[in-house]
């Protein structure tokens, strides 16, 4: 139930925090400038209003998610925070003496509160809608990019990752006291993963019996992770491969398995749009979902700005109907040919080569056709068919007992001379040089606000890990805007 949630706090400790949580706290000038009743708003349906205990305030956990973000902690490190830190009980809406939540409850609130909302967009919608009211978006240009964030467990067994884990925990302990060594229960030699999940209960029970270790900082850490992979689990989420994760190529020699985070960032550096898939799409397919998403945030738009990825053909046309500037340098490989959308390969713009469905990158290139004769020529594309014959994929893709499996695509650069005299201008290279941007928000996002690997498995996973993170560098980004504009007395 969560009737009153929106009461006032009338503990008499309350003048604590304006002598504890200073104005320039960073926690503060969130809450000051975000009215976060928006969220009781849109979650008030997934909520029964006159039957039953008390909720914990809808808010409130949501902003232990958004502190989870800005501070890049566990479930149990956030809350655990907030039992001491002024600054998290301050931006809680708590009062000094208030107790905190149990750590389980922020599970229970992203699986059965957070389904079904367009969380991303909302929250970006939100931001961007305080960008325009605060008057600090100004520009009518976005820049487009994709950033890639690694599965949680990546490409390991279930068994060999609970190993891992473990092993972690117990490396931990040794750095404190080796002779722990023979309070750990022998290793399992089995082969069945219930058996290496009770293992890892028993290397918790152990720990747990000696707080002095226990409490160690880098004891704790590698601890509460794996309490929360055991608990993913016990309530059957996806603790193995993910099965949402996909492998993706950032180079010819280099991959990942994970995700996608296909983002549009205005001119200031305010992310205006976002859209997560799996780790193989590509990028230059969803320049016009973010451009729409954009436009529905309150954004104009005349100008796009992006890598080879976007110069697809569709786009192109896009952009003239459209009536923006598309800056984004031809690459005559990306056009697909005659192909059904189904039959078509992905384009991996850093390695230069077309990557399948099942996620595997071609090995070689070739150009066949006669010369002189342009729209006959093509680029041939050869697969590794060791992996085309054990593929998942392989019926309609892959001919049993054929020698090669090759994928071919007309070089039509022609189609596209009017974008090719543009990007020869001076205006289209000074306009593509702010592309840098939007690779320095990229990088926060991964070093300042964790992601670089996925917190939880599956799509709906990452969708909420990047609704909360995208909302954290808006939100900083915004303060520090207005910072900017107070000094130059705007």
């Amino acid at each position: 139930m969560i009737s009153n949630q929106e009461s006032l706090n009338l503990s008499p400790f309350m003048a604590i925090y304006d002598i504890v949580v200073p104005k320039d706290n960073m926690l503060r000038q969130i809450n000051e400038l975000v009215d976060f009743s928006f969220i009781l708003d849109e979650l008030k349906n997934k909520y029964c209003l006159d039957n039953g205990r008390n909720a914990v305030p809808p808010i409130r956990m949501f902003k232990y998610l958004l502190l989870k973000s800005i501070f890049d902690l566990s479930d149990v490190d956030v809350v655990e925070r907030s039992k001491y830190d002024m600054s998290f009980k301050y931006f809680l809406d708590m009062a000094p003496e208030d107790s905190v939540i149990n750590p389980s409850s922020l599970t229970k609130f992203r699986k059965l509160r957070l389904q079904d909302m367009s969380l991303l967009g909302m929250l970006i919608g939100k931001t961007v809608e305080i960008a325009i009211e605060k008057e600090v978006i100004k520009n009518k240009t976005i820049i487009v990019d994709a950033t890639h964030t690694k599965a949680r467990y990546n490409q390991k067994s279930p068994i060999e990752f609970l190993q891992e884990k473990s092993k972690n925990v117990r490396k931990a302990v040794y750095q404190i006291d080796e002779s722990m060594k023979e309070n750990f229960p022998p290793k399992t030699n089995s082969n069945e993963i219930n058996d290496e999940v009770d293992y890892c209960r028993q290397v918790i029970e152990v720990v747990e019996s000696q707080p002095q270790i226990e409490m160690i900082p880098t004891v704790k850490e590698k601890l509460n992770v794996l309490k929360e992979v055991v608990q993913d689990y016990e309530e059957k989420l996806s603790y193995s491969i993910d099965p949402d994760a996909r492998i993706g190529h950032k180079s010819a020699d280099s991959s990942f398995f994970g995700f996608k985070t296909h983002i549009a960032m205005s001119d200031e550096r305010i992310i205006t749009a976002a859209v997560v898939t799996t780790g193989e799409k590509s990028d230059g397919k969803y320049l016009q979902e973010l451009v729409e998403k954009s436009k529905e945030t309150g954004m104009t738009i005349d100008t796009v700005i992006g890598d080879t990825a976007y110069s697809e053909k569709d786009n192109i046309q896009y952009a003239k109907k459209e009536e923006f500037q598309l800056i984004s340098k031809l690459n005559p490989q990306i056009t697909q040919g005659g192909r059904t959308k189904e039959d078509e390969f992905e384009f991996n713009k850093d390695a230069g080569m077309y990557v399948c469905k099942a996620g595997h990158m071609a090995i070689r290139k070739a150009r066949t056709g006669k010369k002189n004769q342009g729209q006959n020529q093509k680029h041939t594309y050869y697969f590794d068919i060791e992996k085309c014959k054990i593929c998942a994929f392989r019926e309609g893709c892959y001919k049993e007992g054929a020698k090669s499996k090759t994928y071919s695509v007309s070089i039509k650069s022609t189609e596209h001379k009017e974008q090719e005299a543009f990007q020869n201008s001076e205006e289209f290279k000074e306009l593509a040089r702010t592309r840098y941007k939007i690779e320095a928000k990229n990088s926060e996002l991964k070093n300042r606000h964790g992601y670089d690997t996925a917190i939880a498995s599956g799509l709906f996973g990452m969708e909420i890990q990047s609704a909360t993170a995208i909302f954290t560098v808006n939100l900083k980004r915004i303060i520090t805007l207005l910072k900017e504009k107070n000094s130059k007395g705007e």
